[in-house]
C-alpha cells in the first residue's frame, strides 16, 4: 500500500428519525462545537464502536473514533425545515470528518420498496425553499453535483450488505427532498411517482445536507429508511374505517425495523474502512475547480471565518 496515496478516515455519522433516537444513547466524549453558523443540532458524540481493520490497515482493536450527531436534536425537537445545515456540516468538519454516513426515514414511492427495506441512494431531487444551501455567501462557488452521493461510499455499503442476512438493501433511488413539515397531498405523492419525476423515495432531509457536505470536500452517502408508501398507495379495503393508531404504530414498527437493520448494515461497513482510504472521492477536492471568485478579492475576515472549509486554497 502506497501510504502517500491513502486518506485518513474519520466517519461521521448523522442520525435522522430513528436512528437518532437509537445512536443517542451511545457512549462517548461528548463535544460542543460552536460554528460560523451557530450551534449544531446536539451535541457531537465522539465513540468508538469496536472492530477489526483500521482504515490505515492493521489491527487497531477499533475503527477508530465515530462522530455521532442528531439532526433533529436531543428528543427529536428541530423540524427538517429548523435543523442548523450548515452548523453540523462545518461542525463535524471542524472535528476532521472525511466521510459521513446519514440516515432518513422516508415514505416510499415505489411498491417494490417495502417499508422496513434499506436504500443506498444515488440521487437527489431539490424541491426545498426555506433553507440555507451554501456556506459561501460572499464568494462565487460552484461545485460539482451531477452525482450527490460518493459512490466509493456507494460501493462500501453495498459490498457491506452482502455479508449481511435477513436485510433487504436496494442499491440506488431517487430522493425526492420536499420542505414539509406536512407530508404530500395525494396529487404531490402521484406526481413524484410520474414519469416526469421519477422518484423513488419521498423525504425531507438530504438537502441542503449533502449539497453543504460536497462544498465542504466531505464524502457523504445516505442510507434511506422507508417507513410506509406516503399517501399514494391506497389502504387494503375493510369495512371498518382506518384506525389512525394502527396505522401510526405500523409506520413506527417499520421505523424501529429498518433502524436495526441500518445499524446493521452500517457495523458490517466500519468493519473495514480500507476502501475509503484507498479510494480517493471526487468529494475531497470539490473546491479545487469549484471557487471562482478571485480569491484575492474575497476579503481576508471572510477567509478566515471559513478557514476550516476553505483554508488550504488560500494559502
Amino acid at each position: 500500500m502506497n501510504e502517500a496515496l491513502t486518506t485518513k478516515v474519520k466517519i461521521g455519522i448523522i442520525g435522522g428519525s430513528g436512528l437518532g433516537n437509537a445512536l443517542g444513547t451511545e457512549a462517548g466524549q461528548t463535544v460542543e462545537v460552536d460554528t460560523p453558523f451557530g450551534k449544531p443540532s446536539s451535541p457531537i458524540t465522539l465513540a468508538n464502536w469496536g472492530g477489526a481493520e483500521s482504515a490505515s490497515g492493521g489491527a487497531t482493536g477499533g475503527w477508530g473514533e465515530v462522530a455521532i450527531l442528531q439532526r433533529h436534536g436531543i428528543g427529536h425537537t428541530l423540524n427538517p425545515s429548523a435543523v442548523p445545515y450548515r452548523a453540523n456540516i462545518y461542525a463535524l468538519k471542524s472535528l476532521g470528518v472525511t466521510h459521513i454516513l446519514a440516515s432518513g426515514a422516508t415514505g416510499s414511492l415505489r411498491e417494490e420498496v417495502a417499508p422496513g427495506d434499506l436504500v443506498i441512494v444515488d440521487q437527489l431531487i431539490d424541491k426545498t425553499t426555506k433553507r440555507a444551501n451554501t456556506f459561501y455567501e460572499h464568494a462565487a462557488v460552484h461545485v460539482e453535483f451531477a452525482e450527490p452521493f460518493c459512490p466509493v461510499m456507494r460501493n462500501w455499503l453495498l459490498d457491506a450488505a452482502k455479508h449481511i442476512d435477513n436485510i433487504r438493501v436496494h442499491e440506488k433511488g431517487t430522493y425526492i427532498v420536499m420542505e414539509g413539515p406536512a407530508f404530500s397531498t395525494k396529487s404531490e405523492s402521484h406526481m413524484h411517482r410520474s414519469e416526469a419525476f421519477a422518484g423513488d423515495l419521498i423525504g425531507m432531509t438530504a438537502m441542503p445536507e449533502a449539497k453543504l457536505a460536497r462544498e465542504a470536500e466531505i464524502a457523504y452517502t445516505m442510507i434511506a429508511m422507508p417507513t410506509d408508501y406516503d399517501c399514494w398507495r391506497p389502504h387494503p379495503k375493510s369495512d371498518s374505517p382506518p384506525d389512525p393508531q394502527a396505522l401510526l404504530k405500523e409506520i413506527i414498527g417499520n421505523l424501529q425495523k429498518a433502524t436495526a437493520a441500518n445499524i446493521a448494515l452500517m457495523k458490517q461497513a466500519l468493519q473495514d474502512t480500507s476502501a475509503l482510504a484507498n479510494t480517493p472521492s471526487p468529494a475531497h477536492t470539490a473546491l479545487a475547480l469549484g471557487i471562482w471568485s478571485d480569491k484575492s478579492k474575497v476579503g481576508p475576515a471572510e477567509v478566515k471565518r471559513l478557514e476550516v472549509l476553505w483554508g488550504k486554497y488560500f494559502d
